[in-house]
C-alpha cells in the first residue's frame, strides 16, 4: 500500500486537441474520470500537463520531428483552444495545470518544482498516447527516483499493439502497471 500523502496523479495530454484525436467515443475517457475522482476522494493531489507553445513557437526547433509542423500549420498555443483541458474535465482551483514544451511531462515545464514543493515522490500516470507523454515521462521519473504506477486503462495509443506491449512488457520494469479499478482497491 502506497502512502497517499507523498503520491500525486498526473493527468497528461488531456487537451481538445489531443483528445479529440484518440477518443471520439466518450466512453474511453471513463477511465481517466474515475481515476481523478478516487485521487480527489482520497486527497491525492492531480495535477494536469498539457503541451503548449508561445505565439510565434520561439521554442520549437525545426529539427524537432514531433513539433516543428505546428508551427507551420499554426495552433497548440498556450491560448489556443487546442490545448485547454479537455471538457470531460474540470481542474479544480487547487490542482495545477502544467504546461510543458516537448514530449515528456517534465520538458520545459515547472512539474518537478511542484513535485519537490509538495515532496512528492510516487506518480500515478495516465494520458494520451501511451507511446508518447506516458512513456517518455515513465522514463524520466524512473531517471529521476520516483516510484511509479502507470494506469493501463487510462492510457490511449493510436496503435493498440504499441499500447500492449508497453504495458505488458516495458512499462513493468521501471513501474507498477494496474488498472484504475485495481489501483483504486489499493487506495481503499
Amino acid at each position: 500500500m502506497q502512502n497517499h500523502d507523498k503520491t500525486a496523479l498526473l493527468i497528461m495530454d488531456m487537451q481538445n486537441g489531443i483528445v479529440s484525436r484518440f477518443a471520439e467515443k466518450g466512453e474511453v475517457l471513463l477511465p481517466f474520470q474515475k481515476a481523478v475522482e478516487a485521487a480527489r476522494r482520497h486527497t491525492i493531489p492531480v495535477i494536469f500537463v498539457r503541451v503548449a507553445f508561445r505565439k510565434g513557437y520561439p521554442d520549437v526547433s525545426p529539427r524537432n520531428k514531433s513539433f516543428s509542423a505546428i508551427s507551420g500549420f499554426g495552433g497548440m498555443t498556450v491560448s489556443d483552444t487546442a490545448t485547454q483541458i479537455h471538457e470531460s474535465f474540470q481542474p479544480q482551483l487547487d490542482e495545477p495545470v502544467v504546461t510543458k514544451l516537448r514530449v515528456s511531462a517534465f520538458a520545459g515545464s515547472d512539474l518537478e518544482v511542484i513535485l519537490r514543493s509538495r515532496q512528492i515522490d510516487t506518480l500515478i500516470l495516465s494520458g494520451i498516447a501511451t507511446s508518447g507523454v506516458v512513456l517518455s515521462t515513465l522514463r524520466e521519473a524512473a531517471d529521476r527516483d520516483f516510484a511509479i504506477t502507470v494506469l493501463s486503462d487510462a492510457c490511449l495509443d493510436a496503435d493498440p499493439e504499441v499500447h500492449r506491449v508497453l504495458t505488458e512488457k516495458v512499462f513493468p520494469r521501471q513501474a507498477d502497471v494496474l488498472t484504475v479499478d485495481a489501483w483504486i482497491d489499493t487506495l481503499d
